[in-house]
């Protein structure tokens, strides 16, 4: 096995006892979500006509954002107080660092777990919006990597700047201001062509509407060609920033 792998598994071990405290996020938020929003506010905006939203009923529209908005909040949750916890108050990473293992493989570990996560609450989230009749297209399968993709590309930042921090309360400012407005913002419950021009601009160059448009597109057997393509780059090269940044921030932290 290799050493990242081994990192790997000392999440997975952890996470086999204390996987009753995901259930919440990662079974019951997308029943409640599409039923709440899609279903209930959906039958208002969708009174009179429907293909409300985009030419498609607004459960519809909404199920795939909601899947990449959900990829990008797993990602986001499992790189903040997790690696604040292996740095500061349970120092796993520390304990790691006096085996064999290398910072990077700490690091890659981590990650790999992170896209995991991220893989098990997409994958059930895709399969509460079969249940809910919203995956009109064969292209859906795609959107399961295209949903890993967009916690990917938020994960590896958000580990780069977790490893930095020296309390928590930099990451409540980091969901206030970054986190929950992106999730508003991007195109998950509304077109952004509904925002003024100028917040337009802005929203469609963040990463989750990367992920919104992408996932959307595949669910609904849009894929869109060379738009998807750039949606993914987009989201790959965000990725691979993340990954390098990291590698600086965990050396510096964790190198003493």
């Amino acid at each position: 096995m290799s050493p990242a792998l081994r990192a790997y598994q000392y999440n997975l071990l952890a996470y086999k006892r204390t996987w009753r405290g995901s259930l919440t996020t990662t079974f019951l938020y997308p029943v409640l979500y599409l039923a709440a929003i899609g279903v209930g506010l959906g039958h208002l905006i969708d009174h009179g006509s429907n293909k409300a939203v985009g030419g498609v009923p607004y459960l519809w529209f909404l199920a795939p954002g909601l899947l990449a908005g959900t990829a990008m909040q797993i990602g986001a949750n499992e790189s903040t107080f997790p690696v604040m916890a292996g740095i500061k108050w349970l120092k796993t990473y520390f304990a790691m660092l006096a085996t064999p293992l290398e910072v990077t493989d700490v690091l890659y570990g981590h990650l790999l777990w992170i896209l995991t996560r991220v893989a098990l609450a997409s994958g059930v989230f895709l399969a509460v919006m079969t249940a809910f009749h919203t995956v009109p297209s064969a292209w859906a399968v795609a959107a399961f990597p295209a949903a890993v993709l967009t916690g990917a590309a938020f994960s590896a930042p958000v580990m780069a700047f977790s490893a930095t921090r020296e309390t928590d309360q930099s990451f409540v400012v980091l969901y206030r201001f970054g986190i929950v407005p992106l999730f508003l913002f991007s195109g998950t419950f509304f077109p952004v062509t509904q925002l003024p021009g100028w917040l337009q601009v802005i929203a469609r160059c963040t990463p989750l509407y990367q992920g919104v448009s992408l996932c959307r597109g595949l669910v609904l057997g849009r894929p869109g060609g060379w738009d998807a393509l750039g949606h993914a780059v987009y989201l790959l090269v965000m990725f691979a920033g993340g990954v390098l940044a990291a590698r600086v921030s965990y050396r510096r932290r964790l190198v003493q």
